[in-house]
């Protein structure tokens, strides 16, 4: 049976969809067109077309009622709507906005290794702009692209606002990060048992209270760990002093440091990642304070090269590896017919030489 294909203003990828669509034999089943879902939602082929490819210029009533008639027939567009009918694309995706954290080097890694183990690759999907906006459009070119499931490395503030997360049809999300997007599978490292150790163990040492340096406000992280230190030195009954805050970056981590001692002098010091504790012991070293005897320090992410700081660092681990293998595991488990899920994993305290006991009242310590 020959296609007649009438539709002018579609691409070439659509055209292609159409004809082989419609060139089917009479016995098999029809996959749904773009046409089937134009008919369902009562707009025409281009407005499903624009929504496919994220475009803006679509009114959000319109904009529902396309994305409830692919949920509803199992549309998915062009290149992958024909690769269904051959089974499985072996591809995971992973959407992420920088490589340059050391833990999403890591995670993308585990990811990329733990997919070639199971017969995946690995497509890349970089985001060069940091909004809900460029998110939303990663997630909806995952509909045109031939992968099985994707996985999203991105900061939680791209995503927080769920009303205007669009996820793709027909294609399992894995969100490595806190719960925000209904209908995604979430995986997250449990900061509140880490830090919760960290700040018992400096209490258990004799220290009074403990300052705290945290990382950038817009992260879901760094204020999970912010609170849960607040919430231990309550529970105490112990002074929360003024926290700092850093980038993550050991720079920041030096200059806040520096700025703490011109009006405090701290016996203990959480610090919210290993790269700023770099810096913080920087800072502490050149005040001529020593490390633990005047101030016990530990960080948060047990980087390999803690073992190497000037004073080998306390840590609370996180595991990026198992971290990217159970996103895999996740992200085949609902290419199987899972249905999503949220899980965390747990953190652990590790202790090295830059904790100690309180330095006794009248001490270099004092101001």
């Amino acid at each position: 049976m020959r296609a007649n294909v009438k539709r002018s203003h579609q691409s070439d990828g659509e055209l292609i969809e159409e004809k082989e669509l419609m060139s089917q034999t009479n016995g098999a089943k029809k996959r749904p067109s773009m046409g089937d879902v134009a008919r369902l939602a009562g707009v025409s082929s281009q407005t499903v077309s624009r929504v496919s490819n994220g475009e803006p210029n679509v009114t959000e009533e319109k904009r529902e009622r396309v994305r409830a008639a692919m949920a509803e027939l199992g549309y998915r567009p062009n290149s992958a709507a024909r690769a269904m009918r051959r089974g499985a694309f072996n591809t995971i995706g992973v959407i992420y906005h920088s490589l340059h954290p050391v833990g999403n080097h890591r995670t993308l890694e585990a990811i990329s290794e733990a997919a070639a183990a199971q017969g995946y690759a690995t497509t890349l999907l970089p985001l060069d702009a940091s909004s809900q906006t460029a998110a939303n459009g990663a997630f909806t070119r995952l509909s045109e692209m031939t992968v099985d499931a994707a996985i999203v490395i991105l900061p939680s503030h791209f995503i927080e606002d769920t009303r205007r997360t669009e996820l793709p049809v027909g294609v399992p999300i894995v969100v490595l990060g806190p719960p925000l997007i209904d209908g995604a599978t979430s995986l997250d490292f449990d900061n509140s048992v880490g830090t919760r150790e960290a700040i018992e163990h400096f209490l258990s040492l004799g220290h009074q209270t403990v300052h705290h340096i945290a990382g950038p406000a817009e992260s879901f992280s760094a204020n999970s760990r912010e609170q849960v230190w607040r919430e231990v030195l309550q529970e105490n009954s112990r002074r929360i002093p003024e926290p700092t805050r850093g980038d993550w970056s050991p720079n920041s981590g030096y200059l806040v440091t520096k700025e703490l001692l011109e009006r405090e002098r701290p016996t203990a010091l959480f610090v919210a990642n290993d790269q700023m504790a770099l810096g913080a012991q920087r800072a502490l070293l050149e005040a001529g304070l020593t490390i633990p005897g005047n101030v016990s320090i530990i960080g948060f992410d047990n980087l390999d090269e803690a073992v190497a700081f000037p004073t080998p660092l306390s840590s609370v681990a996180q595991d990026w590896e198992v971290l990217g293998r159970d996103a895999l595991d996740a992200a085949l488990e609902e290419i199987g017919g899972g249905s999503a899920r949220s899980f965390t994993i747990p953190t652990r305290l590790i202790l090295r030489d830059s904790t100690g006991p309180a330095p006794s009242p009248g001490s270099a310590s004092d101001l």
